[in-house]
């Protein structure tokens, strides 16, 4: 990398903190349980894990809004979380990071999505999910009036979809028209029930089975690949598709523009959990301080790379970000 683009991305990252983005999606809390395992149960063939301590994190688009803070970006979430202990604490740890909280709907009846991670010697040995797939059309409606109020007020809006229920086609459409009537940055993070729903999207980060099953392509070579993605930009009406491949990187397939491979800086791969929240947050966060896509996508490869590199639901600062990008060349 020349000394004029390594300035040119440090120029980036110091912008993140002009970005307001505000993030649409499912918030989650993920809840950790570590322990050791030193034997296997008598009752049936599992380990016992020893339970030495727990911990909780904002997961799913909350967790993108911590990404986002955590690199010095301004976030506000918009989304559902119920009335019980995992809604509270969601919204308490949204307020402590200093988030926006003012599009999230506290429903009564609503269960805020919980996924509990057993995790013994770093490997994750089993999950519980609580969650609520659907919500009522109060629900959606007060989304709905968050979105026509304020949906203008950011520099870019994402879309965590995690496939919980905020994200709904008619939410789609909402913003679709509004995007049609004053243009704004809009970045996806795609999930299977609304594959045929999203158009009109400045950026699409699907990982790559998730392309593969958008397009409708069986993704056996680079050739197949790029059909994916060029098929991908057709049906979503895309600017750009970001398409994640765990160990080989990244691919960037942008219109009227060459396709471009990123590999992995990653060193050691200790837990994936979360990487494509910061993914979709570092883009977002790039392309709203003035970065190109190249720029925007070689960010997000190398904060990946940082994150995976921990247990956890994970977030990175702006300083590790500099960090990966100096010795990631």
């Amino acid at each position: 990398m020349s000394t004029a683009s390594r300035r040119r991305l440090h120029h980036l990252i110091r912008r993140f903190s002009f970005a307001r983005l505000l993030v649409v999606g499912d918030l989650m809390l993920d809840q950790f349980i570590w322990g050791r395992v030193d034997r296997i149960s008598p009752e049936a063939p599992v380990p016992v894990v020893h339970v030495t301590r727990e911990s909780v994190h904002l997961g799913g688009a909350a967790n993108v809004v911590h990404n986002i803070r955590a690199l010095g970006g301004h976030a506000s979430a918009c989304g559902v979380v119920g009335r019980d202990v995992a809604g509270r604490r969601v919204l308490a740890e949204l307020k402590r990071i200093g988030a926006g909280t003012a599009g999230v709907v506290a429903a009564r009846g609503a269960v805020t999505a919980c996924k509990t991670r057993v995790i013994a010697h770093n490997q994750q040995v089993v999950r519980f999910d609580r969650e609520q797939a659907d919500h009522t059309r109060n629900i959606a409606a007060r989304l709905a009036r968050f979105l026509q109020r304020h949906v203008w007020d950011f520099d870019a809006v994402i879309l965590s979809d995690y496939g919980k229920g905020v994200i709904t086609t008619e939410l789609l459409a909402q913003l679709h028209d509004a995007r049609q009537r004053r243009p704004f940055r809009l970045i996806v993070d795609p999930k299977k029930p609304n594959f045929g729903n999203y158009r009109g999207i400045t950026l699409a980060t699907p990982n790559l089975m998730e392309a593969a099953d958008a397009a409708d392509v069986v993704i056996r070579d680079d050739a197949s690949l790029r059909h994916a993605g060029q098929r991908l930009l057709e049906r979503w009406e895309a600017e750009a598709i970001l398409m994640t491949r765990g160990e080989q990187g990244m691919t960037l397939f942008a219109r009227q523009s060459n396709v471009r491979h990123f590999p992995t800086t990653a060193r050691q791969v200790f837990d994936v959990t979360g990487a494509g929240d910061t993914v979709v947050a570092v883009c977002a966060l790039a392309l709203a301080a003035g970065a190109t896509l190249d720029e925007a996508a070689f960010l997000a490869n190398h904060a990946a790379a940082v994150v995976i590199g921990k247990i956890g639901t994970a977030t990175l600062s702006a300083a590790e970000l500099r960090t990966a990008m100096a010795t990631g060349e």
